[in-house]
């Protein structure tokens, strides 16, 4: 709000500003907000309130905020408090559903820009939490019929009732973690198995050349390896999955260092019911609070998992880089799609972009997986101080797994396709197709074999035939690719 006259005895005030040619233009006006330190102003539209303000000022850092998912965790943590405060007669009930409406605004994302505290604040994540109280004050106020900053609704008295920052801030972390995982990165994940169930179906029929060390190896079939990569991501998901026990364990209750002081004794479990409730799946109050707000050793081992997820995916996207290689003088067993324009310089050139990005994705979360290890393992006695660093990292790490997965999954690999003649052919010409001649002529013939084959440019079927060492008929049913993929059961005469 904005008003042509101000003076000393209003809460608002208006700023000038010049620009270079001299003219005036009116700046965003301003209210006056008071803390324990003083007088703060405040952008006059804004729900913050003081501490957020002196937040905003005092860490200039990065420029990156927190995220959805963070956000929306504060808002859950803000409500079931709320809730059980009021369920156990600390909370008046008007100002309970105040503050639920309000938190119901955050949870759904109405109010994301009025969270602009920098990721890299206080180690404790005070600064976000009285972020909440904040807006969810001034929101509620509003609700009850009284003006922003009059509160009505109290930050601390009411939103953070029985609360502090040193359990708020570690219970939002697990339940953001827990729910990207499981809303997002999770059907991300499966996406991308089906995927890659349906190219190992489709390649089934297809005979290649298996590689060792990136040399000539016995043959395998190309829905074989897709198997493989099927798998990698099927053992990933269980990877995640197993990880969230210790994630539903929530510091709230613990208040400032774990033993609960100013909080009833039942609000930790009944909070955690409601934060069960509002995200539709299970959480639980912490084993021990002096554990879950001095070490975050959850979150670590939570990330681990993660940062196992994304080698996985790098190691599928770059074999397929490889096996994509081409297209004339690579590979050149798939045929990747052709998603963009390879190169500035070069027509015609097609990259394999979306594996590249995957690849890239898999550095970023090593990256990230350094800050959340350190973060987890330091902290001074009854408190982490690296919470927000370390519930950044997580969130920006699941988000880009599950972004990765799905568009890996639709843009990349639902569009592969086989050279199945041109894998055929050059299995035809492996020098490995020598160790299937070992229970037949032996190892040191099949050794011979295989030099001279690869001497005169010639198959391993010609040169074991030309020396006798099998009859032609014998060549062809020793020497069959497709039987190579199978496992035989050795001395079977049948």
């Amino acid at each position: 709000m904005t008003d042509d006259t101000t003076d000393d005895a209003t809460d608002d005030t208006t700023d000038d500003a010049t620009d270079d040619t001299g003219d005036s233009e009116t700046a965003q006006a301003y209210r006056t907000e008071t803390d324990s330190l003083g007088e703060v102003q405040v952008p006059a539209d804004a729900y913050w309130g003081a501490q957020t303000q002196r937040a905003v000022e005092n860490f200039p850092i990065s420029g990156i905020t927190f995220s959805r998912r963070f956000v929306r965790a504060l808002g859950v943590v803000k409500k079931a408090a709320a809730r059980a405060n009021a369920e156990l007669g600390l909370l008046d009930e008007e100002v309970a559903d105040a503050i639920t409406t309000a938190a119901d605004e955050v949870i759904a994302g109405d109010h994301d820009e009025e969270f602009p505290v920098d990721v890299f604040q206080t180690g404790s994540g005070t600064s976000s939490n009285m972020n909440a109280n904040e807006v969810i004050a001034n929101r509620a106020a509003e609700v009850m019929g009284a003006e922003i900053g009059e509160r009505v609704v109290h930050p601390n008295d009411h939103v953070n009732y029985g609360q502090s920052s040193n359990d708020v801030i570690p219970t939002a972390m697990h339940v953001a973690s827990l729910e990207a995982a499981e809303k997002d990165l999770l059907p991300a994940l499966e996406r991308l198995h089906a995927a890659l169930e349906e190219k190992e179906a489709a390649f089934d029929g297809v005979v290649k050349t298996g590689r060792t060390h990136l040399q000539d190896a016995t043959p395998i079939r190309l829905g074989q390896e897709f198997g493989g990569y099927r798998t990698q991501v099927g053992k990933g998901i269980e990877r995640v999955k197993d990880s969230r026990g210790r994630l539903r364990e929530l510091a709230l209750g613990g208040t400032a260092v774990g033993t609960g002081l100013n909080t009833h004794p039942e609000f930790p479990a009944l909070a955690a019911e409601y934060i069960s409730e509002e995200t539709d799946t299970q959480f639980r109050e912490a084993d021990n609070h002096f554990e879950a707000q001095a070490a975050h050793d959850a979150m670590a081992e939570a990330h681990g998992a993660l940062r196992t997820v994304a080698g996985s995916l790098n190691k599928i996207a770059n074999d397929l880089r490889l096996l994509a290689s081409g297209p004339r003088n690579g590979l050149g067993e798939i045929e990747q799609p052709e998603n963009q324009p390879g190169s500035s310089i070069m027509p015609g050139k097609i990259n394999p972009v979306v594996a590249e990005a995957v690849n890239q994705v898999h550095k970023q979360v090593v990256g990230n997986d350094a800050a959340v290890s350190a973060g987890a393992a330091e902290g001074q006695i009854d408190l982490n101080l690296y919470k927000p660093v370390i519930a950044h990292n997580y969130l920006q790490s699941a988000e880009l797994l599950a972004n990765a997965s799905e568009t890996f999954a639709e843009a990349f690999v639902a569009k592969l396709e086989a050279n199945a003649d041109y894998a055929a052919e050059r299995v035809e010409q492996s020098m490995a197709l020598a160790t299937a001649l070992n229970p037949a002529i032996g190892y040191d013939k099949a050794s011979e074999v295989a030099k001279e084959a690869l001497k005169e440019d010639r198959t391993i079927r010609e040169v074991v035939v030309e020396k006798g060492y099998l009859t032609e008929a014998e060549a062809d049913d020793v020497l069959d690719p497709a039987a190579m993929t199978e496992r035989v059961i050795l001395g079977d005469d049948d």
